[in-house]
Parts: structure tokens; C-alpha cells; sequence
């Protein structure tokens, strides 16, 4: 594979015809959904673009550039790493690290105006630490059920009091949760649990002067749980045109009409013929039931083609379906060709996507490979060049 960092200005104008897999991103696919979501919510609720994890194998630092153009309000990333290449490459609205930021990185948030979450109280009492804290602009995470990162709710009281005795020391600029459950809408009891709890912390905050940005819902609860927008909603995989699951899915495809927007290819760099009985791949784990045309594809598990897919998953090439051969290899797959026509080198291979009126779709691939689609679309390796058209 033709390694490059993912970068939208080293190789924005690469051709096509020089590489031997990449990503497709559909533009106006991003700006569709994205319209979707800002119909959704009330005018006055902002909309965060989660970016984390590559965009989802979308190419974060092509991505974020593009939805700055559009109606984003926020940015939020993983890590400290993430948001400050983001600041390099130019981006200028509001970006949140979601993820832990290690304390020797505190001033970084500063140097490039990047907001923190702070979901502890060693967190916090580092944060303390920092002679200028109150440049750095928080927000409380608060863990109402979801159990990871947040303040329990039995240790809002003990925050809020922290806050107050050190007022003049932090600029808390948000206050946010995560729902554990809220990607089926037909099971409504926790979620509406969470949703109390939350409540009533924020209300510990606002009696002691604190009125900060509110964010509990992602993709699934920002359609699910309407009374929880708040200030703000975070979309991810909702902005990539893919629904968090097949029961909110169910409960709003006929409503909301989501256009996924990636599309991965690879070609065509080998073929032969083969008897029956021939074994395939490392440890011959296939073995032919007929003689058979043969293609090899120059992917593996290495570029995130999971290895799962071994005698089980399926490429498009030339509109047709053909199986993946005996193991996945690091760099290469071997896949059956025998009921392709006229397939010859050079020929365009669909991983994911459309090809003429066949289509291969993420749920599809990560139902086969025994993985959510999130974690099959989150390792699409980020050295493979991306073309946003």
C-alpha cells in the first residue's frame, strides 16, 4: 500500500491510477446527513461533528476541514494529538477532546485554544496545578450510567463544592454525559434514568452560579430522546450516512433517509486458473470444489480488512460478487472469479460500496466479520489515501 500521512495537503491531487487500494468520501452524502440532523433539533441546539478514531475511517484531517464549511458548530477528537494537528491544518471553530488528556499536555490546550474534558478529580486537581488553569476551558464529564470516564453522581455535591472553593481557578465551559442504552428506543427505562440523573447535577451546578454548554445525546439518543438535546448534540457515525444500530434504524428509516458516503476500492493485480481440489492460502484452509478462476486482491488485514472475512466475505468486481478464498493474508485476500465475466488485471475492486447496481454495505461486511460496524470502519487503516469528490 502506498503509505502517505492522512493529511488533505500532502496528496490531495494523487492519481487514482497509482495506487492499489483507497476511500472514497461522497461530499454531498456528508452535507446531506448533516442537513438531516440540523432539521432534527431546534434551530438554537449546536451540532458537534465527532471526528474521533479517523472520522470513523473517514480521514479526519479531510473531513473536519470540510464539515467547517458547512453548519458544525464543534469539533470533538480523542486525544490532545488529534485536536492540535487540527489547529495546524487551519481548522478554527470549537474543538473538545473527549478522550483523557495527560496532565504534561494541559498547556498544549491552551498554546491552541482546544477544550478538555475533565472527568476526574485527579483531573481536575492537575488542571489545578497549572498556574494560568483558568485559560483552558473544561467540560465536566459526568457518569450517569454508562460507567467509564465521569464523576459519579454521589460526587457531584463534592465537585461542586471544589469549584466553589477554588472559583476563580477554572473556566468550565461545558457539562456533558453519555448514554448506555439509548441506541434502542423501544427499551426507555435507563436511558430516562440517566437523563434524571443528569438533570439534577446540572441543577447543582446552576444553584451554585455554574451555567455551562449541556451535551448528553449522540447519533442514536439525538433522535430517540428529543427532550435531551440541550445546548448541543454529538453526531458521528450519523454524519457518515450509518445508523448506530439496526433497532434505531427500524424505529426512523422510513423518516430519515441517511446516505452512507464511503466507499473503499482496491484492483484487480493478479489472476489464474486452477484445478479442482487446489488449496488456497496459508494452511490451505480451502480447498476448490471446481476448477475455478482466481483473482488476488491487494489488501489484507494490515489496510482492515478483518481476518474474519477468511472463506466468508465478498468483493464487487465488475458488478458481480465474488467470495474471498481460504485466509486472509496481512497484504492480500485471493477471491473467486469463476462467475466473473471478462475480469482481467487492472480491474476496479469494491470493498465497500456501490458497483453499477450491486452493493456491499458496512453492516453487510462487519455482520460477516462477527464486529460492529463502528469497529470495522474505525480500523480501515489511515495511511490509505482518501479522495473527497
Amino acid at each position: 500500500m502506498e503509505k502517505r500521512i492522512n493529511s488533505p495537503i500532502r496528496g490531495r491531487n494523487a492519481d487514482r491510477r497509482a495506487l492499489r487500494t483507497w476511500i472514497e468520501v461522497d461530499k454531498k452524502a456528508l452535507e446531506h446527513n448533516l442537513h438531516v440532523f440540523r432539521h432534527r433539533i431546534p434551530l438554537s441546539c449546536r451540532i458537534m461533528a465527532v471526528a474521533k478514531s479517523n472520522a470513523y475511517g473517514h480521514g479526519l484531517y479531510d473531513f473536519v476541514p470540510l464539515m467547517e464549511t458547512m453548519a458544525v458548530d464543534w469539533f470533538g477528537v480523542d486525544s490532545i494529538v488529534e485536536a492540535v494537528t487540527l489547529r495546524t491544518i487551519g481548522v478554527r471553530k470549537p474543538v473538545l477532546v473527549l478522550g483523557y488528556t495527560l496532565p504534561g499536555r494541559f498547556p498544549e490546550a491552551i498554546k491552541h485554544r482546544v477544550s478538555l474534558t475533565i472527568s476526574s478529580m485527579e483531573s481536575l486537581r492537575g488542571l489545578a496545578a497549572l498556574p494560568d488553569c483558568r485559560k483552558i476551558k473544561i467540560h465536566l464529564k459526568l457518569d450517569t450510567g454508562m460507567h467509564r470516564q465521569g464523576f459519579l453522581p454521589n460526587l457531584v455535591g463534592n465537585l461542586v463544592a471544589y469549584l466553589k472553593t477554588n472559583e476563580n481557578r477554572f473556566h468550565v465551559e461545558g457539562v456533558y454525559t453519555h448514554f448506555a442504552s439509548a441506541k434502542d428506543p423501544r427499551s426507555r427505562n435507563y436511558t430516562k434514568s440517566q437523563i434524571g440523573l443528569f438533570e439534577r447535577a446540572l441543577a447543582l451546578l446552576h444553584e451554585a452560579g455554574y451555567h455551562p454548554l449541556r451535551h448528553a445525546c449522540a447519533t442514536a439518543s439525538a433522535l430517540n430522546y428529543p427532550e435531551a438535546h440541550y445546548d448541543m448534540v454529538r453526531i458521528g457515525i450519523g454524519l457518515m450516512g450509518l445508523w448506530p444500530s439496526a433497532e434505531t434504524r427500524g424505529a426512523w428509516e422510513k423518516a430519515v433517509a441517511l446516505k452512507p458516503a464511503l466507499t473503499w476500492r482496491t484492483i484487480l493485480s493478479e489472476t489464474k486458473r486452477l484445478k479442482k481440489g487446489a488449496g488456497i492460502g496459508y494452511d490451505l484452509t480451502e480447498t476448490l470444489a471446481r476448477d475455478s478462476t482466481v483473482g488476488v486482491c491487494p489488501i489484507g488485514y494490515w489496510h482492515g480488512f478483518p481476518r474474519s472475512l477468511s472463506r466468508v466475505g465478498e468483493v464487487l468486481i465488475r458488478g458481480r460478487r465474488a467470495k474471498v478464498l481460504g485466509s486472509v493474508s496481512m497484504d492480500m485476500i485471493v477471491v473467486d472469479l469463476t462467475g466473473v465475466p471478462g475480469v482481467r488485471v487492472g480491474d476496479i475492486v469494491t470493498v465497500i460500496g456501490k458497483d453499477g447496481e450491486a452493493e456491499i454495505t458496512p453492516y453487510e461486511v462487519a455482520a460477516k466479520a462477527r464486529v460492529s460496524p463502528y469497529e470495522l470502519l474505525t480500523r480501515i487503516n489511515p495511511l490509505i489515501q482518501k479522495f473527497y469528490k
